[in-house]
């Protein structure tokens, strides 16, 4: 009725909440506490999950966007459900459990759920290893994923011989055995896997029960009414480099332009892929190959995807990668295909000198001011891909959910006009000084996603105490009682009502995500349960960073939370954004208003 097409709740699985009889230190979507939330998700009314990327992260940063790109990690597999299946036997799931570290409920313990995970699947594996059945299942799932398993067990087999994953560190060989293809590196890998082959059984074993699990999860999640979004991470990671090496340009990087979050930059050091190698749709090269596997196997195992950073896609920001202050060579960067006055990228511009405003920053919005249509398509070769396999699988291009932010330059916008897609809308981020602010809700199309908050940002429910700390509540209130209060008459004192609490602001924040015009929602799981404690603070890496969870006793608490008016309360939303509409809209709707009233949370 309000225009909503979809309303996706935004949480990592490393998140899920963990029951104290089955956890390991970091969610699990099969544990009982990840299912226990999902069925609390479809209770709510959220259509969907909203994932983050489920790839292998290394022990010194836990960031599931520095994660590999097709193998899962191991770290997520429930136990109990191995127990439940009989791959494990209780006796080490319960000493996975008893061992569990103090805290580790309530923030995930990536090294100790990595060490119980390993511990696990080696008893798992000496149990099952002779069970013909399971054998073939192994041997099927290995035929089906060779291109990226083969390789990933060449990696753990070298990483052990030299005694470290840094393959910048190993002989030339072995450095180079990903980009070559003559006899010498057939031998290699013939020797790899023949003084690896236990090693090896045991990585697919251990993919094949990670994929398993995960589709064993999602049908779960369609049982209960609820889709399933992956993520789409731009970044090719250190040991995915490797791998992918004679795919990309190996004196350039991908980072984060300047912005006005990040005004520095930031220098990500993902790998960028060689132009040269992608090809057309209808002759793909090795380049685009890669991009079409990749979105091949996420949207085999997924309803729909979120884009991250899509302008990595279209149009990346470069720099040095030899430089010797990358923070510094990240702000001399420039756009891949959008500097024709770079010697050292002119060979790739698509846009022509006279089509850019020089005047404009390199990475403003406006530099490039007007793009042709055969142009538009160049910057789409990877983009289209992504659209390609979604189509191919019948899924509609707004299956895609892309991550556009603050910065829009001309030809991502382009892009996702070609295919109808929206952007972001931040609102927590909004300027209230400036009508046509992006992150202002009023001024999304009905394509767009709008949310109050992301992984990336702090919970809405810090940010309203630091708007009253510092003045900005009367402002914020003043703005959004014109877009919650349909009589003008009233606005005034819905205002000062507002103004007086962090709690109410951050509810009349949250309210106003179903006011419109954007049709597609996304809450974070903090920003539902009334959170303060901050996720992920970017370019940030440490063992706090990406290691929040939602508590064991989530359920009671949020009932609790929203009926003291501390935590998202969904049907007082609701009614408040009907009521928005006018009174001959809420009129209309009375028995609808009627029990969303009676269904809005109260104080016991």
């Amino acid at each position: 009725m309000l225009g909503i097409r979809q309303l996706l709740l935004a949480v990592h699985d490393l998140s899920l909440p963990g029951d104290p009889s089955d956890d390991t230190g970091r969610g699990a979507p099969l544990s009982r506490g990840g299912r226990a939330f999902t069925r609390f998700a479809a209770r709510l009314g959220f259509t969907g999950l909203q994932l983050g990327p489920q790839g292998e992260t290394t022990p010194g940063d836990p960031s599931p966007y520095d994660a590999t790109l097709f193998r899962r990690t191991t770290a997520a597999l429930s136990l109990s459900q191995m127990v439940a299946e009989g791959s494990l036997a209780a006796e080490e799931l319960e000493k996975a459990v008893s061992a569990r570290p103090t805290g580790a409920l309530l923030r995930a313990d990536h090294r100790f759920a990595r060490a119980s995970a390993d511990d696990a699947l080696r008893a798992s594996w000496e149990r099952v290893r002779g069970d013909r059945a399971m054998l073939d299942r192994v041997e099927a799932f290995s035929a089906r994923n060779a291109s990226w398993l083969a390789p990933e067990g060449w990696f753990d087999i070298l990483a052990a011989l030299h005694d470290t994953g840094d393959w910048e560190r190993w002989p030339l060989r072995d450095r180079t055995l990903m980009e070559r293809d003559d006899e010498e590196a057939a031998q290699r890998r013939a020797e790899l896997e023949a003084a690896g082959a236990e090693a090896i059984a045991q990585l697919r074993y251990r993919q094949m029960l990670a994929h398993e699990q995960h589709e064993h999860f999602r049908g779960e999640a369609h049982r209960l009414g609820l889709r399933l979004y992956g993520d789409l991470q731009i970044g090719i990671p250190q040991r995915d480099l490797w791998m992918f090496r004679r795919l990309l340009l190996q004196a350039l990087r991908m980072g984060a332009p300047p912005s006005r979050t990040n005004p520095e930059g930031q220098a990500w050091g993902y790998g960028v892929l060689d132009p040269d190698r992608y090809g057309s749709g209808a002759a793909p090269g090795a380049a685009l190959a890669f991009m079409r596997a990749r979105a091949d196997k996420l949207l085999d195992e997924f309803d729909g995807l979120r884009v991250d950073h899509p302008h990595g896609l279209i149009d990346p920001w470069v720099y040095d990668a030899l430089a010797p202050s990358p923070e510094r060579a990240v702000l001399d960067g420039a756009r891949l295909f959008s500097s024709p006055e770079r010697p050292s990228l002119a060979r790739w511009a698509i846009a022509r000198p006279e089509q850019i405003d020089f005047a404009e920053a390199r990475h403003a919005d406006g530099r490039v001011r007007e793009l042709g249509d055969e142009q538009v398509q160049r910057y789409a070769v990877l983009f289209d891909a992504l659209v390609a396999a979604a189509a191919a699988r019948g899924l509609p291009p707004e299956s895609l959910i892309v991550e556009v932010l603050s910065t829009q330059p001309y030809p991502v916008q382009r892009v996702l006009e070609r295919h109808g897609l929206g952007r972001f809308r931040v609102t927590q981020k909004a300027s209230m000084t400036d009508p046509g602010d992006v992150y202002r809700a009023e001024n999304a199309r009905p394509q767009d996603w709008v949310m109050v908050g992301t992984h990336d940002t702090e919970p809405l429910w810090r940010v309203a105490d630091r708007w009253m700390a510092t003045g900005a509540a009367a402002e914020r209130a003043r703005y959004l009682a014109s877009r919650l209060i349909a009589d003008d008459r009233e606005r005034a004192a819905f205002a000062r009502r507002v103004a007086w609490s962090a709690d109410a602001l951050a509810r009349a924040q949250l309210a106003d995500l179903f006011v419109g015009p954007a049709r597609n929602v996304m809450i974070f799981f903090a920003d539902l349960l009334g959170m303060r404690d901050v996720y992920n603070r970017p370019g940030m890496v440490s063992e706090e960073n990406w290691s929040l969870r939602v508590p064991p006793d989530f359920e009671a608490r949020h009932a609790r939370a929203a009926a003291q008016g501390t935590a998202l309360d969904l049907p007082a939303a609701l009614a408040l954004a009907i009521r928005a509409r006018g009174a001959q809209f809420a009129a209309t709707h009375r028995d609808l208003l009627r029990r969303l009233d009676e269904a809005t949370a109260r104080p016991e």
